[in-house]
């Protein structure tokens, strides 16, 4: 009899897995909240107008790639990709800026600009965080479920080159002197929801895989990648219900065995949940069932910070990059109002997405679609978004004049703001912390609510709160080693993961790049 398995959530981990499992032979059932599938990488539109809800970076394909290519197509066909060059602008508030670039010599001019020593390292930081991508594989393509685990060899020959103890800003001085540099090259931390003064070395990688890979923009914003994501899943058969919020996940003594909502019980083999990890156990597992994860043990852990969101619709055109990030001159004051104060900065930093000047199709003609983020604290009793929210939005307005967008408030014709409270009441994250639980070394690995979630029997986790972390690439691996333990324990072999088809993308093909040829 062919297995069944519900899935909580159409984000991108919750329609990477259910390709996955389709594609082993599996009756797959996602259950959305929502009236539209992706969750946080899904699309706004409204008056002409089209935003990303939330991601707007789009790295590393190769891994979305191979998930497709096992449903028989691949990321080529379904989605059209712009690899952005410069990748983004970096604006110092202390003075100058980079236009980051996969070109090689043009960057290492550009960082001589700033800092004459400082050029030489680039190469050198590429080439130290290859080898250490590399190495750190085994970390994000398997599950970490105990401390055995951890103790693998191969995982601790590993721990001299990833420096467990450092700060991405501490490993970085071995290869720039400039803090100035050093933050180009450690603010993807962010990407985390972490400060670069306290995220772990290894998340380095992040930054090389821009220059590796290319940061990459889908032609109708990285909500496209997810609605392809669904039409791929729906091919192989997977049924996908909107507006249909999971209430309770259902258990036979410890075993998930399904779930309710307001109009139907759906029994199934196994459970999946790709909801927000905190919000889920709070809204789906009463607590007298949980042993561990409790309501207790929740609020005790660290989580990320969140983001201030202002989507505005815009009269004419900016000639300014696709992507543009703006450091506060004293950006460790503004990190630790986020993270320690839980104050909002009066200088914070903020970024901005200008993306009509790669795909117009975003806006009407003449127009242009704007995305500005603020990091801010996850929800905190310090800030009180009922009364803040206006201050901050016309702080937030004066502040991108900086990044060169002037004039910007009289040419607004269409506006959408979302705080940490609204990231919170609206779309179910636990305290607003838009990049969930932090990725600190005592809630990494296996000490991460892990894929085989260990409460409960049959129930499985994808997404940014469980191993490997935030971020797509690692919400997709997640996919891929959730999808795997059940096949195992349902006793099925998964197609996907035979060894020697490992890697087998076609994404070197399909999308050259330029800097490892370069670099090699």
């Amino acid at each position: 009899m062919q297995k069944e398995i519900i899935i909580v959530g159409a984000g991108p981990g919750g329609l990477a897995s259910a390709i996955l499992l389709a594609a082993a032979g599996i009756r797959v059932k996602i259950l959305e909240r929502l009236p539209v599938v992706g969750g946080r990488t899904s699309t706004i539109e409204a008056d002409g107008y089209k935003f990303d809800l939330g991601p707007t970076f789009f790295l590393y394909p190769r891994v979305l790639d191979e998930i497709l290519q096992a449903a028989g197509t691949s990321l080529r066909r379904e989605v059209e990709l712009v690899r952005l060059d410069p990748q983004y602008r970096i604006l110092f508030g202390s003075g100058g800026q980079i236009d980051a670039t996969p070109n090689l010599d043009r960057m290492e001019k550009q960082i001589a600009v700033l800092a004459p020593d400082d050029a030489s390292g680039f190469r050198r930081f590429l080439l130290e965080n290859r080898t250490k991508l590399d190495r750190m594989e085994p970390c994000l393509e398997n599950p970490f479920l105990g401390w055995k685990d951890v103790l693998n060899p191969r995982l601790l020959r590993m721990l001299p080159m990833l420096h467990p103890l450092e700060s991405v800003d501490t490993y970085l001085k071995r290869f720039f002197k400039d803090d100035r540099v050093r933050l180009a090259f450690c603010f993807q931390s962010k990407y985390l929801g972490m400060s670069p003064f306290r995220c772990p070395s290894l998340f380095s990688i992040l930054s090389f895989l821009e220059y590796e890979y290319g940061v990459w923009h889908p032609i109708g914003g990285c909500g496209q990648i997810t609605r392809a994501m669904a039409r791929v899943a729906e091919r192989l058969g997977v049924e996908i219900l909107l507006g249909e919020p999971v209430e309770e996940i259902l258990f036979a003594d410890r075993r998930a065995v399904g779930v309710r909502t307001k109009h139907a019980s759906h029994h199934a083999d196994a459970v999946v949940v790709n909801a927000d990890f905190a919000r889920a156990m709070q809204r789906l597992v009463p607590n007298h069932l949980r042993r561990r994860w409790t309501d207790q043990r929740l609020a005790r852990k660290k989580y990320s910070c969140s983001t201030f969101m202002l989507y505005l619709g815009i009269e004419g055109r900016y000639d300014l990059p696709h992507h543009s990030i703006f450091i506060a001159e004293d950006y460790a004051r503004n990190l630790d109002d986020i993270e320690n104060r839980h104050v909002l900065s009066e200088e914070p930093s903020f970024y901005v997405q200008n993306p009509c000047v790669t795909d117009p199709s975003l806006a009407k003609p003449g127009h242009s679609a704007l995305y500005i983020l603020a990091p801010v604290t996850h929800q905190h009793e310090n800030v009180d978004w009922n009364r803040e929210r206006a201050r901050f939005r016309e702080l937030l307005l004066r502040r991108v004049a900086k990044a060169g967008y002037t004039d910007l408030e009289s040419r607004i014709r269409y506006e959408r703001v979302i705080t940490p409270a609204d990231w919170d009441a609206r779309y179910e994250i636990y305290r607003g912390a838009t990049f969930n639980l932090a990725h600190s070394l005592d809630q990494m690995l296996h000490l991460r609510p892990k894929n085989r979630f260990d409460e409960f029997e049959r129930m499985y986790l994808v997404g940014g709160g469980t191993h490997p972390g935030s971020g797509l690439p690692v919400i997709f691996e997640s996919a891929r080693i959730s999808s795997r333990l059940l096949l195992d324990d349902l006793g099925l072999k998964a197609p996907w993961a035979d060894p020697a088809k490992a890697h087998s993308s076609s994404f070197e093909e399909a999308y050259a790049t330029p800097a490892f040829a370069q670099a090699a």
